[in-house]
């Protein structure tokens, strides 16, 4: 693969007024390209206890792409929710961030609910999942930059996921409107409201910038939710048409959007790259056929990413 794209120890290259930093990071991005998920594939022996090896090809591709796939060689019954546990330490991680959907090893299980504290958000439906960055609505001391979903079993039609990495999406605003890229970056450009339920606030209000630079890495971090509602952009044309403009993007699904449906076995290792999900069958009967897919989300990025 190609060198590893990164931060210039300079100056930053999404400083708007470093122009040389920006256009040598641009063209090293660039020159990385748009693999397909195939080859972003890579299959892990034992997936519970990956290899160094197998851990350097995942983040080799999680460097240039910030995303990276793999496959169980014997389907679901190869990696549990102890075993999907595991290939997180593997890779550095400790325990996941907790939010009140989580269980209490911080491990997700997306699946339909119809009750308990998971109904009636999306994740935990069959709905449609529009364009997203995990944690969107965290405090600033509690941003999400990388996640691993675990496919344990799809539904019998649909539930395709869609990915994204916001390095490419950053590239195009840029070139199309630099002020575009300053008003997401400002630090009140979108408000999360609280979630408040019964009249108990479950989560306080979020404000803080669409793009920003991540501190440790010097990579750049997106939060982003394509919702419409539940949800305040700041009140200015500049901020409001950069906000229109990342919608048309990713609803025509242009260059560098990887659909992918998960198989059994299968698995997504991203430094919380913009992603969403088509709508899936479901049968409520208890026992039937039901899509399970186990995620967990950090705090920091992909260790040696």
């Amino acid at each position: 693969m190609n060198a590893p794209v990164r931060a210039s120890t300079c100056a930053s290259p999404f400083d708007l007024q470093a122009d040389e930093s920006w256009r040598a990071w641009r063209a090293r991005r660039l020159a990385c390209g748009t693999p397909g998920p195939a080859d972003l594939t890579l299959e892990l022996n034992d997936p519970a206890r990956p290899t160094a090896a197998e851990l350097e090809a995942l983040c080799e591709r999680i460097r240039q792409h910030n995303l990276a796939f793999y496959r169980c060689p014997s389907g679901a019954a190869a990696l549990d929710r102890e075993g999907f546990a595991a290939l997180c330490g593997a890779l550095g991680f400790t325990r996941p961030d907790p939010h009140e959907c989580a269980d209490g090893d911080g491990i997700s299980a997306l699946q339909v609910c119809d009750d308990g504290r998971r109904a009636g958000y999306i994740p935990y439906s069959n709905r449609p999942l529009s364009w997203h960055c995990d944690g969107y609505y965290n405090p600033p001391d509690r941003r999400i930059r990388a996640m691993l979903l675990h496919c344990v079993s799809d539904a019998p039609s649909g539930g395709e996921n869609l990915f994204l990495d916001p390095e490419l999406l950053y590239i195009r605003l840029r070139d199309e409107n630099p002020e575009w890229i300053t008003a997401l970056c400002h630090p009140r450009a979108l408000t999360i409201p609280a979630n408040v339920q019964d009249g108990r606030t479950l989560r306080p209000a979020a404000t803080g910038p669409v793009f920003s630079v991540d501190p440790a890495s010097g990579r750049l971090h997106m939060r982003y939710t394509a919702r419409t509602r539940s949800i305040e952009w700041r009140d200015d044309p500049t901020t409001r048409a950069a906000a229109g403009r990342i919608r048309e993007i990713l609803e025509a699904e242009g260059p560098g959007v990887l659909r992918h449906r998960l198989a059994p076995g299968e698995g997504v290792v991203c430094n919380n790259v913009l992603h969403a999900r088509t709508g899936f069958t479901h049968d409520s009967f208890a026992g039937s056929w039901q899509r399970l897919l186990l995620r967990a989300r950090f705090a920091r990025r992909v260790p040696g990413t």
